[in-house]
């Protein structure tokens, strides 16, 4: 088999939705014809671990681990947080434990000085993130291992963008083709405008990004949206011929591809439905932020639970996995909290059967505006559970789109009252047909997807270069 080397901070049993897109892709490359070797740390500081995901690493994946050190795991011991807890771990509340690892990027807004303080250092000393310590080792490393390994293509998947900078100097001393995978944007992505970015830092940011993607033979990402915003900083959105569609960019830039996320349909076989209370089920599974809090949805749920007795005996809500305290809050504030279960991590596969069992699940987007252009990798798991989802964020978002496509469900804007609660009572009543579109969902499996991401490697390799 050809080999491509897989740069990627995230890997088993590390947990969350990072690790899921090249743990899967990994996993049925074989079948086309190339083994992973996969390049990761060996100690990252990522929050919570699952064992079970072990399993989807297949038997053919070169695994390469190597030290790395973290200015998180600094920022931890002086402010006394405690390290990455196993997914199920209860703490000594009898709570589900969640990431304990504390990122200064989700303390925008505090007024800690230490938080402040760590915000500040992060933008502007740890750029383009705080992996980026682990670059110059790993170069060195991965040089000599090259060498004497040699591989026929270089994937970067970021964030975090250090992957992308490995792989960067990697390709400059070696040429080896590299193909540069964006899960989520840089510069454009939420969070970026909060930084308390310099004048030099926000340049040396700007011109990060622009090198990769100048330099990459390749670059995905997993939306259009995300296509359009990189040929825009590169300034060639302009000669687009038709710079609405993917395809389109892809004619006038023919380095650029969409390779979205996707789910595995082996993580659905013999999955049954878990056993959920009788009635009417809301569940949200995966990472549930203040940023996108549904208050709407809470304000309406109390309402049909005080309009309807009914209703209000067969309402539950089951959340799976780290969940904001403002989230739980919001839930209580509204009075439903005799409904709510609050589960915490599970591993993966309950998290499936979860999703399998619910009349309705939620899919909350980040209340920003860069939503619009995200397709959540949540969503394609949602997709392969069959159920109908409420999805909250801006309209004429990929989302959105994605949803009519696939006829799975709806989107609402935040402020959204009565077409929200015609919905949810047309489903408890079960007034609303649901009928998934098949065809439509099953382009996203992942076996399919690496098959579409071998074949670009195809047309990159060092096999199937023409020679300067």
């Amino acid at each position: 088999m050809k080999r491509v080397l897989i740069i990627t901070y995230y890997w088993p049993p590390t947990a969350g939705s990072g690790v899921q897109r090249w743990l899967k892709m990994s996993k049925y490359l074989p079948q086309h014809g190339w083994q992973p070797v996969i390049y990761t740390p060996s100690n990252p500081d990522a929050g919570m671990t699952d064992e079970s995901l072990l399993r989807d690493v297949c038997p053919e994946a070169e695994i390469i681990k190597r030290p790395i050190l973290e200015p998180y795991a600094i920022f931890n011991a002086l402010t006394g947080s405690k390290g990455a807890k196993k997914s199920g771990q209860k703490d000594g509340s009898g709570k589900q434990a969640g990431p304990g690892a504390v990122n200064p990027i989700n303390a925008v807004g505090r007024k800690s000085p230490m938080m402040r303080l760590s915000l500040w250092l992060r933008a502007n000393v740890f750029v383009p993130d705080p992996r980026c310590l682990w670059i110059r080792p790993s170069v060195r490393f991965l040089k000599k291992y090259l060498r004497e390994h040699p591989v026929d293509a270089i994937v970067s998947t970021g964030p975090p963008h250090s992957m992308h900078l490995i792989a960067r100097a990697l390709h400059r001393s070696t040429g080896i083709p590299w193909t540069a995978d964006f899960r989520d944007p840089w510069t454009r992505i939420f969070y970026f405008k909060h930084l308390p970015l310099t004048r030099r830092s926000r340049k040396r940011y700007a011109a990060m990004e622009l090198s990769v993607l100048r330099e990459a033979d390749q670059v995905v990402a997993v939306t259009d949206s995300m296509v359009r915003d990189f040929l825009e900083e590169l300034g060639e959105q302009k000669d687009s011929p038709d710079s609405g569609k993917a395809e389109g960019l892809e004619k006038s830039c023919g380095k650029f591809h969409v390779i979205e996320n996707g789910y595995d349909e082996d993580d659905f076989a013999g999955i049954t439905a878990a056993q959920l209370p009788e009635g009417f089920n809301l569940v949200h599974t995966g990472l549930f932020s203040a940023e996108g809090n549904p208050r709407k949805l809470w304000k309406i749920l109390a309402e049909l639970c005080r309009e309807n007795p009914d209703f209000n005996r067969d309402l539950h809500l089951t959340f799976a996995g780290k969940t904001d305290s403002e989230i739980l809050a919001a839930v209580r504030k509204a009075g439903l909290g005799d409904h709510l279960t609050d589960r915490g991590y599970i591993p993966h596969h309950e998290a499936n059967s979860l999703q399998k069992a619910a009349d309705l699940l939620l899919l909350p987007l980040r209340e920003e505006p860069e939503a619009a252009g995200i397709l959540t990798g949540k969503y394609f798991e949602y997709l392969a559970a069959g159920r109908p989802i409420a999805a909250f964020g801006p309209h004429g978002s990929v989302l959105e789109q994605s949803l009519a496509a696939t006829n799975t469900g709806k989107m609402f804007d935040w402020n959204e009252d009565a077409p929200l609660k015609a919905y949810i009572t047309a489903l408890y009543t079960r007034t609303l047909a649901f009928e998934p579109n098949t065809e439509a969902i099953s382009a996203y499996t992942r076996r399919s997807l690496a098959g579409r991401y071998a074949a670009l490697l195809d047309t990159t390799g060092r096999g199937n270069r023409k020679s300067s």
